[in-house]
């Protein structure tokens, strides 16, 4: 079922649990997405990012139009999530497109130009009844717009929320994207700052990198939403390996993209499975 992601963020928050962001390229992913939640029990947010896209030959509709039918079909709590949107042209569209939400990305800017474009993308979103999140301290692993070694300062971060009227904040405690090994290690001690600090609710990306304890120990400490998108493309893209390497006479497209489903959809399952069993204390 769809729901607002306003609604399932704050419910895990009370509940001091994580919530899954999945990243979503192909129907495939969206179709995986929802099966891997519906197999944990687990509420989820699918997540189209700009780069995503930029990838469907720069047009949001077919892709979004495909999430939003997997949403409304499924047997769990399902939110749609516009990410790492910079062009306010597709930040304008997200909610005639059935987002719930939107992460609207100024880091490339200044401090004080991330303030003035993010406070002005909170206020029309807030208009079209869109939740809207944000990013201060730049996550590692994208060229140009964020900086490994970066990390998020917490005064820094209650004054941008507070300037900007956010609805989520996604802040730099040490993992970074495209990760496709688990090594990275956070910062616990920024994380708990972090939470005493801010007003709203956490978000991590980057995910696929971090270690299960890791994660575990991220969201009792404090962050909610939890960003994961690369750990799903190596379950993927190795299923598609595996089964053409079992044939190589293989054409019909299902063959190789059914397995690929299901293994996303297990990558999925443990991670929901991993984020929602933290044991946090929750937000009243």
């Amino acid at each position: 079922m769809l729901v607002p992601t306003g609604e399932l963020v704050a419910g895990a928050r009370r509940r001091g649990v994580g919530v899954g962001a999945f990243n979503v390229i192909t129907v495939e992913h969206a179709e995986a997405i929802a099966a891997g939640a519906e197999a944990a029990g687990a509420p989820v947010i699918l997540q189209i990012s700009e780069n995503a896209v930029r990838f469907h030959h720069g047009r949001l509709a077919p892709i979004a139009a495909a999430a939003r039918a997997v949403a409304a079909l499924a047997a769990v709590p399902v939110a749609l999530h516009l990410d790492h949107v910079e062009s306010d042209e597709l930040f304008d569209q997200a909610a005639e497109h059935g987002f719930g939400s939107v992460m609207y990305d100024a880091a490339r800017l200044d401090y004080a130009a991330n303030v003035a474009a993010t406070a002005a993308a909170a206020r029309r979103g807030h208009g079209r009844g869109l939740w809207v999140e944000s990013e201060l301290g730049e996550v590692g692993g994208k060229d140009g717009a964020h900086a490994p070694g970066v990390r998020t300062d917490p005064g820094e971060a209650a004054t941008f929320v507070a300037a900007t009227g956010v609805d989520a904040l996604a802040v730099a405690v040490g993992s970074s994207h495209a990760m496709t090994t688990r090594a990275a290690r956070l910062d616990h001690g920024l994380i708990a700052e972090l939470r005493v600090a801010v007003a709203v609710p956490l978000v991590l990306h980057g995910s696929s990198g971090v270690p299960d304890d890791e994660l575990r120990a991220a969201v009792r400490g404090g962050l909610v939403k939890v960003n994961i998108g690369t750990a799903l493309n190596v379950a993927f893209t190795g299923a598609v390996r595996a089964a053409l390497g079992q044939d190589a006479r293989v054409v019909d497209p299902r063959k190789y993209l059914t397995p690929a489903r299901l293994g996303m959809a297990e990558a999925v399952t443990r991670a929901l499975q991993v984020v929602t069993d933290c044991g946090g204390a929750g937000v009243p």
